[in-house]
């Protein structure tokens, strides 16, 4: 199953997720506070992270949650877009790579129900 990964940068993250949470009718998936909020829907991966590399609001990259996914992989579009493809234990172990204290790990049977 795919499902449309959006990644945006913000430098208001508590507002962010207040705003966005009310917009997708559910809580993040996983919060870190200051940092990083993933939603985890059935159609769609929406992270959101404080990121001093992007100005705020922007599109930090776009791609694909891909449960067929074996790598995580990255290309870039015509457009000059960032897309990736990963599966979602991809994704878990690049968010305990960039923040260990999360210790974030999948619940699988969530994961059957997305």
């Amino acid at each position: 199953m795919k499902k449309l990964h959006l990644a945006l940068s913000t430098d208001k993250i508590a507002a962010t997720v207040a705003d966005y949470t009310a917009r997708l009718g559910t809580a993040p998936y996983l919060f870190i506070p200051g940092e990083y909020a993933l939603w985890r829907t059935s159609s769609l991966n929406l992270s959101v992270r404080q990121d001093s590399t992007c100005p705020p609001g922007s599109l930090r990259h776009l791609g694909w949650e891909d449960s067929t996914a074996t790598e995580f992989t990255q290309e870039v579009d015509v457009n000059g877009i960032i897309w990736e493809r990963f599966n979602a234990q991809h994704q878990a172990d690049e968010i305990n790579k960039i923040w260990p204290a999360a210790d974030y790990k999948l619940n699988h049977k969530t994961e059957e129900k997305h």
